[in-house]
């Protein structure tokens, strides 16, 4: 029987944390820390009985299709021999603890239970073949521990944290709506967390609460097919009376200049304390002039000594990224929330965002547009919409035009100049053409039919983007035109439209 489960959401509030209790959560985490690692390691051993177990090596043989049955009945078998499942990681970690008193004095086991789960489905994701290794936490990776319900062990009690003896409390803001609105519902489990901010250590509770969050009013949601884009910077969507061309992490500050100080201190101090881990330095001639180089780094592993001023460069590089990565959260959380106010059924291309950092690393990281289209997924299926995908070899957007020509073009030609004789751009064309993809085919006669009604508000989406003087003249400078008003002059008019697409029908 399946085990029920129910929506939850998260409310995190800040802790009140003295240097008392800031030692006591240390002391806990250290604790817990060290049970994980047990257990990440006694996972190891028992997976790799399961590998080299017989059932295992018989099932490896079978057929997936014709022998399905056999072959689950047969790593189950492996499974059962070794012992590896997540009740008998459990059973260990209680073990453990009470052999060694002073973790069970400072984690309960309930939350040695969990330590046990979180650590069993890392190795389990190695013998899916989903993973290639697990990492076992030193202290600055280990951050954060929670309970299995809000009954005992680390539960939220009358507004505070209580764990096995140590109350904590929060800072609540009670005129926030969100947060009221979290302490008003029902708490399944709790999890404490900490982070450094700006150099701080500071500590949180996460309430995971059953139910749906607080929605802004602001942040409606409507009902309606969106077309996107996704581009490297920037995103485009058509919605039935809305387009727009939106950038990605709009604002946000990038500190490329301060990173790059930081990271040119940390090297130099880097090579004056560890000489023996790098190459000489050598001379290397470069057209007429010969320029001194620096040693590269030796291959192999070394041990590195890491200053305390390095430690304090390290750590403002650390906050300027966490700052950087904060900002860029924050504002493609508010343009997925300005998409959704036009639709919640989501349809776009396929596109390999890995494949991006590969080629455009900066850029990706500074724009997130992976984290765009997964918050954006999260959000359309919890207001009951949908992100569908389709295949990019099979649509070809950008190549298509209205009359199904398919034309290629180069990523530096912005412009679409259709073959029917409209111009527009060529990421919200290939937005509009989204909307009307079903199974992995462009539906031309919906398209023909659609283009008319939606031409007016593309080209505002268009003007609109043109506006910030960081793009001004992109049509002047890629395809000859003076102005968008000599854009707009060659634009059909939607009567115009209409008239080539009742030809095209009646051609087709």
């Amino acid at each position: 029987m399946a085990r029920k489960t129910t929506p939850s959401f998260i409310t995190e509030l800040p802790l009140k944390v003295d240097s008392k209790i800031n030692k006591q959560l240390t002391a806990r985490f250290q604790a817990g820390r060290q049970l994980y690692n047990a257990c990440l390691n006694e996972a190891l051993v028992r997976m790799n009985l399961v590998r080299n177990s017989e059932p295992y090596k018989q099932a490896k043989k079978l057929n997936r299709d014709k022998d399905k049955k056999q072959r689950k009945e047969l790593f189950k078998t492996a499974r059962e021999q070794a012992r590896f499942s997540d009740y008998e990681i459990q059973s260990f970690a209680v073990l453990t603890a009470k052999s060694s008193v002073w973790i069970a004095s400072l984690v309960d086991s309930n939350t040695q239970q969990k330590l046990a789960t979180r650590a069993f489905k890392a190795v389990e994701r190695i013998l899916f073949g989903m993973a290639k290794k697990v990492r076992f936490k030193v202290a600055s990776r280990f951050k954060s521990v929670e309970g299995k319900s809000n009954k005992q062990g680390l539960r939220w009690v009358n507004d505070q944290v209580a764990w096995c003896g140590l109350n904590i409390k929060p800072i609540i803001d009670w005129n926030n709506p969100v947060i009221v609105h979290g302490l008003n519902s029902p708490v399944k489990y709790c999890r404490i967390l900490w982070r450094n901010l700006n150099g701080k250590k500071r500590w949180f509770i996460q309430l995971i609460n059953e139910g749906f969050p607080y929605q802004k009013p602001q942040n409606y949601v409507t009902t309606g097919i969106v077309g996107l884009d996704v581009n490297i910077s920037n995103v485009a969507f058509v919605a039935n009376y809305k387009a727009g061309l939106l950038p990605f992490a709009d604002k946000v500050p990038t500190y490329e200049r301060e990173i790059k100080r930081l990271q040119r201190q940390m090297q130099r101090s880097q090579r004056m304390h560890n000489p023996d881990n790098f190459e000489s330095d050598f001379d290397k001639k470069v057209g007429n002039k010969i320029v001194p180089k620096k040693g590269k780094v030796k291959k192999g592993k070394k041990q590195w000594i890491k200053t305390r001023n390095y430690r304090r460069i390290q750590a403002k590089k650390a906050e300027l990224e966490r700052r950087k990565s904060s900002y860029a959260k924050s504002q493609n959380r508010k343009l997925v929330n300005d998409i959704l106010r036009h639709g919640n059924q989501i349809k776009t291309e396929r596109v390999s965002i890995k494949g991006w950092q590969k080629r455009y690393g900066k850029a990706i990281s500074a724009k997130s547009p992976g984290f765009f289209q997964s918050e954006l997924k999260r959000k359309a299926e919890n207001a009951g919409g949908y992100f569908l995908t389709f295949s990019t070899q099979k649509t070809t957007l950008s190549q298509t035009h209205l009359d199904g020509t398919r034309i290629k073009k180069s990523l530096s030609q912005r412009i679409h100049k259709d073959v029917t004789g409209f111009v527009m751009h060529r990421d919200l064309f290939s937005a509009f053409l989204s909307r009307c993809v079903y199974n992995d085919k462009l539906s031309l006669w919906d398209a023909q039919c659609e283009y008319p009604r939606t031409e007016p508000f593309l080209l505002d989406a268009w003007k609109q983007y043109q506006q910030p003087a960081n793009r001004v003249a992109e049509c002047k400078s890629r395809n000859g035109y003076s102005s968008l008003e000599q854009v707009s002059d060659e634009v059909l008019t939607s009567n115009q439209i209409a008239v080539k697409s009742d030809k095209l029908e009646g051609n087709a």
